[in-house]
């Protein structure tokens, strides 16, 4: 339905309209509707055909060490032990190693899988299976290799062999010997009644592999943080499987953990034993030692015979120290006299204490007085005095027999020196003899003390590895053993669910963004959105004809009487008594104003209005696509010649009593210049007297000026938009002629608009009017009349 002509001089604001984003959705609901169908059939077939999925649970309690105990305590209270206390983390660790699961695929044969063919899937079968391949000989290739291959059943003491195993099919027996690079094996009948027609495949995984699938499964963690219970859950489609590996896993677990420690124990005992023969061989040497020590030594009353040499021994020691004295003072004065000059003097009385020193002494005397003498010689004359020579030679002679007195007593000293030591040494050594064996007899002692503890305390040791060997416990106590939880995937309420969201989401996905991308025109909301100019009304997308019936109750003859009728209120100003003339024009051509053109002319006519429609589109003339006019010439003619009146190429047009069309005529090589033309003034004021309307088709504004050059023969200017084909950028072209004033009047009119794509509009045309006209409305179904809501 029309909404009111939008007058306002600004672009509005707008805000979010929820119900028109919702329509833009709700139109498309068969897509919708669609998708979340094919959608719910698709999780349907999956959850038909998926294999399913079962939870596996088990609970244990990691023991402590610190109070079970363990073989390394035995050497704890020695400190050369510390830490080593495994944590959950650890133990977590362990439970989710590589190594560990590959043992247990070993022991179980998990890597050896069988299925039977069936006509869609093919499961899995564990305890089930019609045959059992059974390995007497496993190579390297078993654990480390994949390989599949086939059995047929032919009767029950035959089956047909083919796959990698064999490059060919080949008939054997149940129970024959096969040797294949993986092994030799050979295949039991496990069938409970007939036999199976359906091929088994037999599938032989690498020991990594497989444990690999099982690790991704695996769960493993503490129920709590300050508990040493772990809980180990997985996933697997065949429950019966996942237990029996939870349980072997715990299993192997707790073997390991108890070889872990006997191999402990054993290291340790035999560490023990080994410890025993040593220190019981140390011991004995020692105590020998200290029986040996005591025979050679004579050890009886160290004391008394301390005190019988402690005298002779103290009386020695005084007269070695007074024998160095006198050595010392001996080389001092050896020393002095290599230092001294013939003005020097030598002390006197220091070699009294001395002994056998009075001939150095009378030496000293005599070279003193001779220094003394040439001293008071020179104290009258020089040092060449013949007596001071003289003195001098003497004084060189002196000096060296001092030197030489003094070298005797040295070596007299040096050699008393020694004898007394020795005589010293024999009573000192006899003295100090008894602490001496005092103390080695103590470090003999002290070695037999420690070689005895350590025999003794190996000993006790001893029994305790033992008896811990011998008691070993499990690691891991079984709380809860592995049991099935149920089925886990898939689940069927959230499949069906997330099809649901899927179903929906995608369609309206590629709806928003194809609308997100969509830069078209489609509706008033849209022009409104990016123009200020006042909007006219807008004309249904048809497929009627284009004639203007006054009695048609199509939605096109509606929406042109309701154009006019906004027209009329933008035409009030107009001068009365002359035509008023109303210009249609576009952006782009093919936008349809020739189409708005003719009918608004003949909506006029039909009013019985006297209506004149011009073409003054000189380049891209259509008047013939809706009008049967009776010759080509037109405007084009009337303006670049003289021999033409102005009623040579107005035209009455059949069946209308009031509607004359002027052509355009033939298409000129200069437009523009023709317009410019004098002549199209006179045209516009004689025609403006003659009639009561005019409506004046003219040249799109985007590519060419010819219709600026008309723009002040207007009253008002009808700007056509189309919908669906113009891009809403274009609509900066009529924003910026509206605001810079340069068509005067201006109003858009949107066409060729689909209100079946389109929130808000078309709906309500021909209501009240043509009463007991034509046929009645047909009722269409729901699903049609909710696409047109």
């Amino acid at each position: 339905m029309m909404q009111p002509l939008n007058n306002s001089s600004s672009q509005p604001e707008q805000a979010i309209n929820l119900e028109e984003q919702l329509f833009k959705f709700i139109k498309h609901w068969k897509w919708i509707v669609l998708s979340v169908v094919l959608a719910l059939v698709g999780a349907f077939f999956y959850i038909r055909y998926s294999v399913p999925q079962y939870g596996m649970s088990a609970t244990i309690l990691i023991k402590d060490d610190k109070k079970g105990g363990s073989e390394l305590d035995a050497f704890a209270d020695l400190g050369i032990i510390t830490g080593g206390k495994n944590t959950i983390d650890n133990e977590i660790a362990i439970l989710q190693s590589r190594t560990l699961s590959q043992n247990v695929i070993k022991d179980l044969e998990f890597n050896v899988s069988y299925f039977v063919e069936g006509r869609i899937i093919s499961p899995e079968s564990y305890k089930n299976s019609p045959i059992k391949v059974l390995f007497t000989d496993k190579k390297d290739a078993f654990y480390h290799k994949d390989a599949t291959f086939i059995v047929k059943p032919v009767s029950e003491k035959q089956f047909e062999l083919s796959g990698n195993l064999k490059e060919s099919p080949k008939l054997y027996s149940f129970g024959q010997k096969i040797d294949t690079a993986w092994g030799t094996f050979i295949i039991v009948n496990n069938f409970k009644k007939t036999i199976s027609d359906n091929p088994i495949t037999v599938k032989i995984t690498s020991i990594e592999r497989k444990a690999a699938s099982y690790n991704a499964r695996l769960n493993v963690e503490t129920t709590g943080k300050k508990t040493s219970i772990i809980k180990l859950s997985m996933t697997d489609p065949i429950p019966e499987k996942g237990v029996d590996f939870l349980n072997a896993l715990i299993q192997q677990y707790n073997y390991d953990a108890a070889e872990d420690k006997n191999i402990i124990a054993r290291n340790t005992s035999e560490f023990i034993r080994k410890r025993l023969i040593i220190i019981s061989e140390e011991l004995d040497s020692v105590e020998r030692n200290a029986e040996v020590f005591k025979k050679s030594n004579r050890l009886t009353d160290l004391t008394s015979d301390a005190s019988l040499s402690l005298n002779s021994s103290a009386a020695y020691e005084k007269a070695v120290a007074e024998n160095e004295t006198q050595m010392k003072v001996a080389g001092y004065m050896l020393d002095l006299v290599k230092k001294v000059t013939n003005q020097d003097l030598i002390p006197a009385n220091v070699l009294s204490a001395a002994g056998n020193a009075s001939a150095a002494s009378g030496l000293i005397d005599e070279y003193n007085k001779l220094v003394l003498e040439r001293k008071r010689i020179l104290t009258s004359g020089t040092e060449k005095n013949p007596r001071v020579i003289s003195m001098d030679e003497q004084l060189r002679g002196v000096r060296y027999s001092i030197q030489e007195s003094l070298s005797n007593i040295m070596s007299s000293l040096k050699i008393n020196q020694r004898d007394l030591q020795r005589q010293e040494a024999i009573f000192a050594g006899q003295v100090g003899q008894v602490p001496t064996n005092e103390r080695k007899y103590k470090v003999i002692a002290r070695q037999q003390q420690i070689k005895e503890s350590l025999y003794l305390y190996l000993l006790q040791k001893r029994e305790e590895t033992a008896i811990s060997l011998a008691v070993t416990s499990p690691k891991a106590k079984v709380i809860d053993a592995a049991y099935t939880n149920g089925l886990v995937s898939p689940n069927t309420r959230m499949i069906y669910l997330l099809a649901i969201l899927m179903g929906l989401l995608l369609p309206i996905g590629i709806i928003f963004l194809l609308d997100l991308l969509d830069n078209k025109i489609h509706s008033r909301n849209d022009v409104e959105k990016h123009t200020s100019i006042p909007y006219l009304g807008d004309i249904p997308l048809s497929e009627e004809s284009s004639d203007a019936e006054l009695d048609s109750r199509s939605a096109t003859a509606e929406s042109f009487r309701i154009i006019l009728t906004n027209l009329e209120f933008m035409l009030a100003q107009s001068t009365p008594g002359v035509a008023k003339t109303i210009f249609i024009t576009s952006t782009m051509p093919k936008e349809g104003k020739t189409f708005i053109s003719v009918n608004l002319a003949k909506t006029l006519a039909l009013y019985g209005k006297k209506v004149l429609l011009m073409g003054m589109d000189l380049r891209h003339p259509k008047f013939t696509e809706y009008l049967n006019i009776k010759s080509n010439v037109g405007v084009s003619n009337y303006l670049s010649s003289d021999k033409y009146a102005l009623s040579d190429i107005i035209y009455k047009q059949d069946g209308f009593d009031n509607f004359w069309v002027m052509p355009s005529g033939v298409i000129p090589p200069n437009p523009a210049e023709l317009l410019n033309n004098h002549k199209v003034a006179e045209v516009f004021a004689k025609v403006k007297q003659d009639y009561d309307y005019v409506i004046v088709d003219t040249a799109p504004v985007s590519l060419v000026t010819d219709t600026l050059l008309l723009k002040q023969y207007a009253d008002v200017f009808v700007y056509a938009v189309r919908a669906n084909y113009l891009k809403k950028g274009a609509l900066s072209i009529p924003e910026a002629l509206h605001r810079e004033s340069k068509l005067p009047n201006m109003s858009i009119l949107l066409n060729g608009l689909d209100y079946s794509k389109s929130y808000g509009y078309g709906y309500g045309y021909g209501y009240g009017y043509g009463y007991g006209y034509g046929k009645p409305e047909e009722k269409k179904p729901w699903y049609q009349r909710l696409s047109k809501k």
